[in-house]
């Protein structure tokens, strides 16, 4: 079955760096897009970037574009999100998320979250 395993996530202070990591199985990785969504407390679920299955094309939230990047290692299975110069408004947990058919039917799969607190 479709499994997405987060890690990554812990306390930083603002302007400080994390990165998550999303290690994915149970579906053909390199055939399929992935996508990192947080969620803060009080807050819906909002998408924070998107890659491609190739990594050719590659999509941010405004509120993250210039400062988080988005990566995968198809190899690996596995998806990334480096986040530099972390803000208080960056805390949320982190999920990774992808979208698999089956019986012709797409279907939304996602891990468990990871934590990301930015706090002095």
């Amino acid at each position: 079955q479709v499994q997405l395993v987060e890690s990554g996530g812990g306390l930083v202070q603002p302007g400080g760096s994390l990165r998550l990591s999303c290690a994915a199985s149970g579906f053909i990785f390199r055939m399929s897009g992935m996508r990192w969504y947080r969620q803060a407390p009080g807050k819906e679920r909002e998408l924070v970037a998107y890659i491609s299955s190739s990594g050719g094309s590659i999509n941010y939230a405004d509120s993250v574009k210039g400062r988080f990047t988005i990566s995968r290692d198809n190899a690996k299975r596995s998806v990334y999100l480096q986040m530099n110069s972390l803000k208080p408004e960056d805390t949320a947990v982190y999920y990774c998320n992808t979208i698999v058919a089956s019986s012709g039917v797409p279907r939304n799969y996602w891990g468990q979250g990871t934590q990301v607190t930015v706090s002095s």
